[in-house]
């Protein structure tokens, strides 16, 4: 292995002693420096000065052992020179020291941290692993059998005590729009009857004013608003046994007389298309039909045909 090996003290121990001629060989200073050269077993010369520093011999390599030295006057050895390396401070070893140290304990506390974490991770692991089986051990068993699924108990439902009036007002405000949307589709105007037989218009009719029109229908058949507006009266009257009187949101009254039942009561607000009542015989009745009078303003009865008829609604031609 090519290296430095230190030389025997034996084998120049003498032969320095014998040589060396300390007159010659000046005290050491800045201009001078003696330089000490030895070989390695691979036969690399290494030099040193005397106070340890390793010199560059790259500039002696033309020189060899047998040469003369260049040399002062006097014959002295000339030393020292441009080519040689000053020897580092001793400061500087002390800090190289201190660097060394600091380094050997950063590296003892990262591998003493990495050894703490990986004992942290396995406690922790046995920790959880203990956890469950206390919660398993704890845990409710679904039929009481060894080995049987284990149900943890779930906890109280909240009380929704408190979102009920939420929940409420959410539903009619649903049920609001639900009704709006549908109310775009809505005519607004309707007849009265879905079915049925136009038998007297309006008139002197046996010398009597007949104030109306009559659809014949048999009892129970529905009858209509024919537009939208609020129930007046829903209920028994005068020569009509019962009626329905709808005022409307232009201030028009509409009659619907001799009814069987009433679907409606006072005060209630109606859709055209709405039911509001059925097909009777009461009062003064020739037959099951429905009497329908409008009353302009809620005063003036007008012959109902062309106010039904400027609303597109037709009655078909009149029938005994």
């Amino acid at each position: 292995m090519n290296g430095w090996a230190a030389p025997n003290p034996s084998d120049w121990a003498t032969q320095s002693r014998t040589n060396w001629d300390a007159s010659a060989d000046p005290t050491p200073s800045d201009e001078y420096r003696p330089v000490y050269t030895f070989k390695t077993a691979s036969g690399e010369k290494l030099q040193f000065s005397g106070d340890g520093a390793r010199v560059d011999h790259g500039a002696l390599d033309d020189y060899s052992d047998d040469e003369p030295r260049p040399t002062r006057s006097a014959g002295k050895r000339r030393a020292g020179g441009s080519h040689r390396l000053p020897a580092p401070p001793s400061a500087l070893k002390g800090r190289a020291a201190v660097v060394a140290v600091a380094a050997g304990a950063v590296v003892a506390a990262g591998q003493a941290t990495v050894e703490a974490a990986s004992h942290d991770t396995s406690n922790v692991d046995y920790q959880a692993a203990n956890q469950v089986k206390e919660v398993a051990a704890t845990s409710v068993v679904g039929d009481g059998a060894p080995g049987a699924p284990q149900v943890l108990n779930p906890n109280a439902p909240a009380n929704l005590d408190q979102f009920n009036d939420i929940l409420a007002k959410g539903k009619q405000f649903a049920a609001d729009m639900a009704n709006q949307e549908a109310s775009k589709y809505r005519p607004l105007w309707t007849k009265f009857t879905a079915a049925g037989t136009f038998t007297s218009g309006f008139g002197i009719r046996w010398g009597v004013a007949h104030q109306g029109v009559d659809i014949a229908a048999p009892i129970g058949t529905p009858i209509y608003a024919v537009a939208d507006g609020t129930v007046l009266e829903a209920g028994p009257a005068s020569g009509f046994g019962m009626w329905v009187r709808l005022l409307h949101d232009d201030g028009t009254v509409t009659i619907y007389g001799h009814i069987d039942t009433a679907t409606v009561s006072q005060g209630q607000r109606v859709l055209a298309g709405d039911q509001i009542a059925t097909v009777g015989n009461r009062g003064f009745s020739t037959g099951p039909h429905c009497h329908f009078e409008v009353w302009l303003n809620g005063v003036d009865k007008i012959d109902p045909l062309p106010w039904l008829a400027s609303r597109g609604i037709s009655l078909g031609p009149e029938r005994d």
